[in-house]
């Protein structure tokens, strides 16, 4: 019987990608995944350190594993992903002693030889991958897919750890990205999604392997037009850019007619003492001005944002300016977070926590509010109209998926439109749903 691994991930759309490397890995030694922690052999957890609350769940799991191994002392145990790519004096392993492999992103490709130092008849092989990129991932499904671009990043906000957890920005090669793409196709795959923790900062590295007719010089822009040229990709976006990045050339990319019609840009905040206080390096007419370029070029744009409440020195009145500024955008979506300070980072060194904790609670509250009026003013206006909607999953007769708005849409069908892409006619809006009928023979590939 072959051994079997269990992986619990944590956090963003990088790490999910970083697990199918993961799980890509750990296939090619001879495991198999399961479901059940009671039935592994070997359990890693991919962590998050985005947030508090992120990393007490991972510490949350440690007197249920120091059970099992007691119980089974071969049980391998290991973390991976942010916590320890930031826990330079491993403050944080000594919350965790039952851990057996503690290792950043960046060493996946090394659990060969460490799983074989522990049990060796465990794996099939004892060679290590020196740049984990290049693992194939394993991917449950075959429709839709995560690519990461690059890893890393090089802008250092100063409430974030990403830098200090992932290393600097490191940019994959067009080469390799692009034979991830094609062997995706060969899976079936219509969409894609590309990643980075700004994304549209990529610069190639072998700028040689553009395509000489590609039309751009910013290697984002040109890296979406190449995508943009395999016919079976039907769908392509990307995530998560930094405004600053947001150039001419990559919002003209964008109106390819491959890419959907949605943009997910963060701006933080309304005031330009707190951008400069986080290291935003814009400020809020800048990042206006990038929403005035992306709509004259793409009226119906819908776009997206995260922002950041009850930063450290954040005053009612600087509050009020990331009001404003959301009503002047109307974003479709907002990811809203209340400022938690972490260690290591230049906010934690530099500046007091200085809103209370109920005040970051009710500015969440106001702005909450008032992105769903905007959602939901703005996703009735899509009755009546046809969307183009990718399915991903059938449920009790109803089918559910994302169209090119990036809008989760539910209608009656059945399990043969899972993974196609169907044309809808929205009857019903709500503020997280657009239910509607499917238009039959509007089904492609």
């Amino acid at each position: 019987m072959p051994p079997k691994y269990h992986l619990i991930t944590y956090g963003c759309q990088m790490n999910k990608n970083d697990s199918e490397r993961i799980s890509g890995l750990l296939r090619g030694l001879g495991f198999e995944s399961t479901s059940e922690k009671n039935q592994a052999d070997f359990i890693l957890i991919n962590t998050c350190s985005v947030r508090q609350s992120a990393e007490n769940r991972v510490y949350g799991h440690m007197s249920d594993f120091a059970k099992m191994k007691k119980k089974r002392p071969g049980l391998i145990v290991g973390i991976t992903g942010c916590m320890p790519g930031r826990d330079r004096n491993l403050e944080f392993k000594k919350k965790m002693p039952i851990v057996d492999l503690y290792f950043p992103t960046s060493q996946i490709g090394q659990l060969p030889r460490w799983i074989a130092e522990l049990r060796p008849e465990l794996v099939n092989s004892f060679d290590i991958v020196e740049d984990y990129t290049k693992i194939m991932p394993y991917r449950e499904t075959t429709r839709q897919a995560y690519v990461s671009i690059q890893t890393g990043c090089n802008k250092f906000c100063s409430y974030c750890v990403v830098p200090f957890a992932r290393g600097l920005e490191k940019n994959r090669s067009v080469s390799d990205i692009l034979s991830e793409i094609h062997s995706l196709v060969a899976q079936g795959c219509v969409e894609v999604t590309l990643l980075g923790q700004t994304v549209n900062s990529y610069r190639a590295p072998d700028p040689e392997n553009f395509t000489k007719s590609n039309p751009y010089q910013d290697s984002f822009a040109a890296l979406l037009w190449e995508v943009g040229q395999i016919s079976e990709i039907k769908r392509l976006h990307f995530t998560a850019p930094h405004p600053i990045h947001m150039t001419d050339e990559v919002i003209d990319a964008m109106a390819l007619p491959t890419h959907v019609n949605f943009l997910h840009l963060p701006v933080q905040s309304g005031d330009d003492e707190i951008l400069r206080k986080m290291n935003r390096r814009y400020t809020s007419s800048q990042f206006l001005d990038v929403i005035e370029r992306l709509r004259s070029r793409l009226p119906n744009i819908v776009i997206g944002t995260d922002i950041m409440v009850g930063f450290s020195g954040e005053s009612e009145e600087a509050f009020e300016k990331t009001v404003e500024l959301y009503k002047n955008v109307r974003f479709d979506i907002a990811y809203i977070a209340q400022y938690s300070v972490r260690s290591g980072t230049a906010a934690s060194r530099a500046f007091k926590d200085d809103v209370l904790p109920e005040e970051k609670k009710r500015r969440w509250e106001v702005l909450q509010a008032l992105m769903e009026k905007i959602v939901f003013e703005k996703n009735e206006k899509f009755v009546g109209q046809t969307v183009s909607v990718l399915v991903d999953r059938y449920e009790s007769g109803f089918c559910y998926g994302n169209s090119r708005e990036m809008k989760l849409v539910r209608f009656l069908g059945n399990t043969e439109c899972a993974g196609q892409i169907v044309d809808v006619r929205i009857d019903r809006a709500d503020i997280w749903l657009l239910e509607g009928s499917l238009l039959h023979d509007s089904t492609t590939s």
